[in-house]
């Protein structure tokens, strides 16, 4: 299993960013081992469909489980069509995320957390 954890470094370390299409990292874990690949996001500056491409992205990476803050509706819908689990309302480091999820104490959601284009607006 693959776990990909919003981050705003490149670190375990590092907190977990509350955007999803727009973060600035995408942290690939496996949560046995805490072996991990950064991501630097390629999409967090693009106009528009940046959850949708971040989708896809992590799709390819193999990730089966998304730990982040906040997930847009066709950012959702592509991570649901991937056969990825969403989990939302992750705060605190990468490492804390990934472990808590490995006990059991984070369950996935059932749609999106914030309207579309969320991310894009000033201060968020």
């Amino acid at each position: 299993m693959k776990i990909c954890v919003t981050a705003k470094g490149s670190t375990l370390d590092s907190p977990v960013d509350p955007r999803f299409g727009r973060c600035a990292y995408f942290i690939i874990v496996e949560p046995e081992t805490l072996d991990f690949t950064a991501i630097e996001n390629p999409h967090a500056e693009a106009m528009g469909g940046a959850g949708i491409q971040s989708g896809q992205l992590i799709s390819e990476k193999g990730a089966t489980v998304l730990l982040t803050g906040n997930v847009g509706p066709n950012a959702y819908q592509t991570l649901e069509a991937g056969g990825i689990a969403v989990i939302t309302g992750v705060s605190g480091s990468v490492e804390s995320a990934v472990r808590a999820f490995s006990r059991g104490e984070l369950t996935p959601n059932n749609g999106a957390t914030v309207s579309s284009h969320h991310g894009m607006k000033s201060g968020e």
